[in-house]
């Protein structure tokens, strides 16, 4: 049986695993994880283990030293909140959501609702929004305000100043050049409404002659294409034209929903019987990474021969081939977590616990009610066991970073 250690000692520990991964985070993402560069070249593979110790240079950045400065002077309460991705009603400025914000401290919030009152109130809303971004619920962090924006069935703004954004099927029958430009015109909109994450582009894809089968990508016209190199391509120049109007871009859902049937939104246990960790299918999410994009949506389906026994989201091996195998340095971010089918049978603390445990970022809830459940069940965690403390505070810093690169900090 192991000494029980001293106060001090278990203090010490503690203390030295922060430590340890705020310093791993930021050293692993501070030099691209956020905004698109010019000439982008591929992301370095980074160790997911939260607590490993840093390599990396001795000598903080500017933006590291930021990042690490906001961080130090945050609430365990208001890091937590980070780590969130929240949907609000239509009545965004209402005095629930004020109430939530206040105490839980939510980092990110999201157009929850589909709304065709066009750009005009939209900036009205996240203007509102922002306000609420003070030293006593953020830190004074700002928000990402992130919208599903993909195009053709799913385009959550649309009215006066949006475009008809047509499905990401016909974007992907342009030429790559072209859909870059329009990728800018539409990231232009969502600027000018108050939007800087896109929850966009879908990299899944589906061989061609199943869309028809494929509940959630085919048979909405999700996918750019039935290639890999058809969806990195396009997903690629889609990912650059938003960048360019200062919008972050999400691609989804890792390791892809193109080989599945069901739509985890509405079916549980939808699984890929297919999909393997060298799959050629990768390749269109690779492309992805390579061309910069700050966040990586993991999906809610089981890869029967990639981890039979978790769903992706859950999954460290999922998570281990999106850092060591494709390299990926920035935000992974979850699926819906609040509403979804796929996890309902699943208490939602636990939902929130075991996709950090494994080695995610930031949490999806559709909805306010969950994430309260979660972000409580969280910060409970983070009080009781030194490992998940630094596992979190791996995690903070990474969302800290990217907020850094759209100039979301407050120095």
């Amino acid at each position: 049986m192991a000494k029980p250690r001293s106060r001090w000692r278990v203090r010490a520990v503690v203390a030295c695993a922060l430590a340890a991964a705020l310093c791993q985070a930021v050293a692993g993402c501070s030099s691209n994880a956020g905004a698109v560069l010019p000439g982008p070249g591929p992301q370095e593979s980074q160790t997911p283990s939260a607590v490993a110790p840093s390599d990396g240079p001795t000598t903080a950045s500017p933006q590291a030293a930021c990042v690490t400065e906001v961080y130090g002077r945050m609430t365990e309460a208001q890091r937590v909140g980070q780590l969130f991705l929240v949907g609000l009603s239509a009545d965004a400025a209402g005095p629930v959501t004020t109430a939530a914000l206040q105490q839980y401290h939510f980092g990110s919030l999201l157009f929850g609702a589909d709304t065709s009152e066009g750009v005009s109130a939209a900036s009205a809303a996240t203007a509102h929004m922002q306000s609420l971004a003070t030293a006593s619920i953020t830190g004074g962090v700002r928000f990402f305000v992130a919208a599903n924006q993909e195009g053709g069935e799913v385009q959550a703004l649309t009215g006066p100043g949006f475009s008809v954004m047509p499905s990401a099927l016909t974007q992907g029958s342009w030429s790559v050049a072209t859909l870059r430009e329009q990728a800018a015109l539409w990231g232009g909109q969502l600027r000018a409404a108050g939007v800087n994450l896109d929850l966009a582009p879908v990299m899944d894809v589906v061989p061609s002659g199943t869309a028809s089968t494929n509940a959630p990508i085919g048979e909405l016209d999700r996918e750019f294409g039935f290639s890999p190199q058809v969806n990195g391509e396009h997903g690629a120049a889609f990912i650059a034209g938003m960048a360019s109007a200062g919008v972050a871009t999400t691609a989804k859902h890792f390791p892809g929903l193109g080989r599945v049937t069901g739509n985890t939104d509405f079916t549980s246990n939808v699984v890929d019987t297919v999909t393997t960790p060298t799959d050629p299918y990768l390749n269109s999410f690779r492309d992805a990474i390579n061309a910069g994009v700050p966040f990586v949506m993991v999906a809610l389906a089981t890869y029967t021969k990639i981890d039979p026994s978790h769903l992706a989201v859950f999954s460290p091996v999922v998570m281990r081939l999106l850092r060591s195998g494709l390299g990926f340095r920035g935000v992974i971010i979850s699926d819906d977590l609040g509403d979804a089918a796929a996890v309902a049978a699943i208490p939602a603390g636990q939902r929130a616990i075991e996709f950090l445990s494994a080695g995610g970022d930031m949490i999806t809830s559709q909805s306010l009610a969950p994430a309260e459940t979660m972000a409580s069940a969280v910060l409970a965690k983070v009080a009781a066991d030194p490992y998940f403390a630094a596992v979190v505070a791996a995690a903070v810093t990474r969302i800290l970073d990217a907020k850094q690169a759209y100039g979301l900090l407050p120095c």
